[in-house]
This record gives structure tokens, C-alpha cells and sequence, in this order.
């Protein structure tokens, strides 16, 4: 039964579906799988009681869960909160001591799979942990004796605001990846808070097709259902293909998205029927406003960028003031400034043509830093990278932003994503933004790779609109007509690929094209100082390479 108080714990939000009898999941790829709000309730608690005595004495309280967007994984988030335990989402794209070290870090006692992940974990050392396969006869088994039960009978200990609920990994683009510390207290008021802003209704249908052991999918798109009593309807694993067929058919009115999905929505074939749809929302981070405005264009859907990680260290909130290409201004309680990591200084305003294109990016675009309260709970069993994140008493995000006069702050990309050319700070995401608005570009990468001789120089990733081809000339006057690409942006390599390498999040995997760099076996075109651009020979790659040598950088070429 629902309450007329805001919940506290996310425990609250699972225990409210019982007796719900309206549509709450759906799943498998007809839509035809629909359970109630109250049969999901009731599956948590079965989950529940069953961890309650499956959990050795004394242990941490934390289960691993290696699924796709499975029922499954929904009814043991529910049963974490329930029982007053902690999820950790374990990504499948792990492999071998990778995949391990997630699983042990994290201290997981019991390991939820299923069968088709089964092969990840062979010859893998996992002492203490206990295997739970779904969906097989032993699992059913094993859960049968606790069909009769109902929330709140089982508990490790008192859910509370200040119980931990999820254990979830950044992407580890920079080392392994680190397990962000989420409680019940703040995972129901972000639910609760999007449920509100999106005015999400019992009516509507969440689409999760982002993976749910990334927060994404969990914060942005579970959770305001639970708050907002709407139904879920899952996606195994993202497919741009079955995108509308799957939205037609669960009727889904609300999506989240993250990294490259939408360029890839962008890339399948137009279709009459693209705008006969259900939907009203896409809610998500880096589409970029290019492809946003495509996307908005093409299917009659608005996109809206919002900012916050998994850490809830700081987050920006759209107004309905924000112009083009802004995320909004900072959340409320936040104090929020753009600091040169450098002298510790706040950045200058940005400076922005009547287009709102950024005419002062070196000076701008700095560190997004929340001087003020912060959410952030720390990481598990990490101190130093903790530390990394507060220093100096702050909350340091890592991430690039610039901000105009009127406050209104710009996403510009990781700070692993600058790089410094000729004495220059660049940001990719800036780069990446003026190189989508080429027509011929599906995907755009950009990222940095070593100069001969100091610094870093600029190559870009793309890959082509399907029956587009590479014109040397038509990129270099493109190049040339964008009044806000700077003199040290234009790409000095250009790797030409059928697909980009993405994560199971959808991001680009930058590691993989920054470690490749133009020693790779796709086509790659350069432009030397002078000239225009041209393939990169043999001949040419020698001369390059003995350049490396003379100056003693070839082993950066080796990352």
C-alpha cells in the first residue's frame, strides 16, 4: 500500500508494491511477460529471506549479481533492500583476474549468474563465494521453501537510510574500476526526485536497455518507477535495431541512455513509422547537442542531459532556462565552480559566439568541483582514491565543464580526455562536438596521441554514415567553416572504422583507440604541418616512427 510520506529506504519502495495488482514487469522481447507490482514485491521477498539464511554469520552483507537484464536482477535489488543488504553490479565484459578481482574486492559472499555467463567464471579463484545459478532446478529448489513470504519477514538488520544498497563500479577507464558506496537513504530520494521532475505516473512504462549493473540504469530508470509506481520493461542487452519494435511493444513512454547509444538509434535505417511511438522521454548523458537534436527531430522525442554519477558527488539541474547545449546549473545545496586543476583558480566565463559556440575553450573549460555539502559516500575499501576525490575539502569530479555568464555549466569531457598540444589545453568532448556536426559521421572519437616531440597531438575516430566515404578535401573544408575550432583542434591523424569500440556501457572505449593509436590496421589519414591530409603510408609511417626515435618518444607510442 502506498503512503502519503516520502519513503526513506528503497526497501519502503519495494515493500509498498504488495498488494498492487497493476502491470509492474515486463520482459522477454514480445512485451507478452507481465508480472504485477505485487508478484515482483513478492519474488523480492522470497529472494530476501532466502539471503537471510544463505549469508554466513559475520560476513558483509553484499551479493555479486553477473546477469543481463533478466527479471532476476530487479528481484534481487529488491531483496538486497529488503534484507538490508548491498549489490554489487558485476560487469560481464570482465574477464579472468579481472573479473575476479570485482567479485573478491568487493567481498561478495554469494555470486548471482546465469547459465550463459557460466564460461566467465571457470578456473577462477573465488574462495568463500557461493554460486546461485538462475534459473535452473537446483535454484528453484533452493528458493521454494520461501514462495509464501512477504516483506519486511526477513532482514539481516534494520534497513535503514544509512544501509548500504549498492556497490557499483566506476568504468575503471584510468586503473581498476572503484565501487562506489550507494545507501538506501540517497538511492530513494534520487528516485524520488526523478519521479517528480519527469512526472512519472503508474501509467508509464520505463524501458531499461542500458545494463543494470551500471547505475545508469538503476538510478535513473528502476528506481523513479518504484517511486513513481510505473511499470519496468527490460531489454536483455541494448540493441539499436530492436529499439522501436521493443517500445511499441511494451508500450514504454521513458528510456535513459548513456555514452553512444543514441548515435547508434541515429544510424539505423529511417523508417515511415519512426515517430508511431509511445514514448515522451530520453533521459541520459553524452548524447551531445548535435545528435540530440537529431534524435529529437527524427522520432518527435525530446532528449533531456542530465549530469550526476553513480557517486552523487555533485549534480546539475536542467531549468527551463538552460539554452542549447547546457546541462542546467547546479543542483540545489551544491556549490559548484569550474577550478584550474592547475593554480586552483576558477575559470574564467566562457565566452560564446551568437551559434553558442566556445571561443575561449583554453582558458574555460576546467575540473567541475562542489565546494559545498556533498552526497558522495565514498568508495569501498579505497581510501586513496577517496582522498583523490575530496581533497582540499572539496568534491573533485573529474570531469570537464566550462560555464557561461548567466552560470549555465557545459559538459566537456573526462579530464583523462585533455590534451595539450603546442602548450594548448584542449578537451575532446569540445572537439567531438564540432566534428559531429559533419554529415557524413555516424561516430566520432577524438583523443590524444603522442607528438613526436612534445606534447600530444590530435586524432579523431570515425566512423562513417553508412554508404559514406572518406573525402580528404570535403573534411578539410568542413574543418575549415567551423568558426569555433581552434587552430590547434583540427585533427592531425583521422582513423577510419566500420564500427566504434564501445564498453558494456555504451562509452567509447578511448583505453582501446588511445593504446592503438595510429599504429592500428584501419586506414588512417594524416595531415603533416603543411599540406593536406593523406593516407598514411608505409613510407610515411617509417619516416614518422624514426622521428619518435630521434627524440627518444617511441615508447609512448607502446601505451
Amino acid at each position: 500500500m502506498r503512503t502519503t510520506t516520502a519513503p526513506e529506504t528503497v526497501a519502503e519502495l519495494v515493500a509498498r508494491q504488495w498488494g498492487d495488482h497493476r502491470p509492474g514487469l515486463k520482459y522477454e522481447d514480445t512485451g507478452t511477460a507481465v508480472l504485477s507490482h505485487h508478484r515482483t514485491a513478492q519474488e523480492a521477498a522470497a529472494r530476501a529471506a532466502l539471503l537471510v539464511d544463505l549469508m554466513p554469520p559475520g560476513a558483509e552483507p553484499h551479493l555479486g549479481v553477473l546477469l543481463d537484464n533478466t527479471p532476476e536482477f530487479p528481484f534481487w535489488l529488491g531483496a538486497a533492500a529488503l534484507a538490508g543488504a548491498a549489490v554489487a553490479g558485476i560487469n560481464p565484459t570482465r574477464r579472468g583476474a579481472e573479473l575476479a578481482r570485482d567479485i573478491l574486492h568487493t567481498d561478495c559472499r554469494i555470486l548471482i549468474t546465469e547459465p550463459a555467463h557460466l564460461p566467465l567464471l571457470r578456473g577462477l579463484d573465488l574462495p568463500g563465494v557461493r554460486l546461485l545459478v538462475t534459473g535452473t532446478e537446483e535454484y528453484e529448489a533452493l528458493l521454494a521453501p520461501y514462495a509464501a513470504a512477504k516483506p519486511g519477514e526477513a532482514a539481516l538488520g534494520t534497513p535503514g537510510p544509512e544501509s548500504r544498497l549498492l556497490l557499483y563500479f566506476t568504468s575503471g577507464s584510468t586503473g581498476a574500476p572503484k565501487a562506489a558506496i550507494c545507501t538506501q537513504g540517497r538511492l530513494a530520494a534520487a528516485g524520488s526526485a526523478l519521479a517528480r521532475r519527469f512526472s512519472v505516473t503508474p501509467q508509464d512504462v520505463h524501458y531499461v536497455c542500458m545494463p543494470l549493473f551500471h547505475g545508469n540504469a538503476v538510478i535513473a530508470d528502476w528506481l523513479p518507477a518504484l517511486a513513481g509506481g510505473a511499470s519496468v520493461a527490460l531489454r536483455q542487452r541494448f540493441s539499436a535495431s530492436a529499439f522501436l519494435d521493443d517500445v511499441r511493444a511494451y508500450g514504454a513512454t521513458y528510456f535513459t541512455y548513456v555514452g553512444r547509444a543514441v548515435q547508434y538509434l541515429l544510424a539505423t535505417e529511417p523508417r515511415p513509422d519512426d515517430r508511431e511511438h509511445t514514448l515522451r522521454l530520453g533521459f541520459g548523458t553524452e548524447a551531445g547537442a548535435v545528435d540530440a537534436a537529431r534524435f529529437a527531430e527524427r522520432f518527435g522525442v525530446p532528449l533531456v542531459e542530465g549530469y550526476g554519477a553513480t557517486e552523487g558527488g555533485a549534480s546539475v539541474q536542467r531549468t527551463p532556462d538552460t539554452p542549447p547545449g547546457a546541462l542546467g546549473r547546479a543542483g540545489e545545496g551544491d556549490d559548484l565552480a569550474v577550478i584550474d586543476p592547475q593554480t586552483g583558480a576558477e575559470c574564467p566565463a566562457a565566452v560564446l559566439d551568437a551559434e553558442g559556440r566556445l571561443l575561449n575553450g583554453s582558458a574555460a573549460i576546467g575540473e567541475l568541483v562542489n565546494r559545498g555539502r556533498s552526497l558522495f559516500e565514498g568508495y569501498w575499501r579505497n581510501p586513496d582514491a577517496e582522498a583523490a576525490r575530496t581533497r582540499q575539502g572539496w568534491y573533485w569530479t573529474g570531469d570537464l565543464f566550462f560555464r557561461d555568464a548567466a552560470g549555465f555549466l557545459y559538459f566537456a569531457g573526462r579530464t583523462d580526455d585533455r590534451l595539450r598540444v603546442d602548450s594548448e589545453n584542449l578537451a575532446a568532448a569540445v572537439i567531438e562536438n564540432i566534428l559531429a556536426r559533419w554529415a557524413d559521421a555516424a561516430a566520432v572519437a577524438v583523443y590524444a596521441v603522442p607528438d613526436e616531440v612534445a606534447g600530444d597531438q590530435v586524432m579523431a575516430a570515425v566512423a562513417l554514415r553508412e554508404g559514406a566515404a572518406f573525402d580528404p578535401s570535403a573534411f578539410s573544408a568542413f574543418l575549415a567553416a567551423q568558426p569555433d575550432l581552434g587552430t590547434k583542434m583540427s585533427p592531425r591523424y583521422v582513423r577510419i572504422m566500420e564500427t566504434m569500440p564501445v564498453t558494456a556501457t555504451n562509452k567509447v572505449h578511448r583505453v582501446a583507440l588511445r593504446r592503438a593509436g595510429f599504429l592500428c590496421p584501419d586506414p588512417v589519414w594524416h595531415r603533416p604541418r603543411t599540406g593536406p591530409y593523406r593516407p598514411l603510408s608505409e613510407p610515411d609511417l617509417a619516416t614518422l616512427l624514426a622521428a619518435y626515435e630521434a627524440q627518444g618518444r617511441r615508447p609512448l607510442l607502446d601505451r
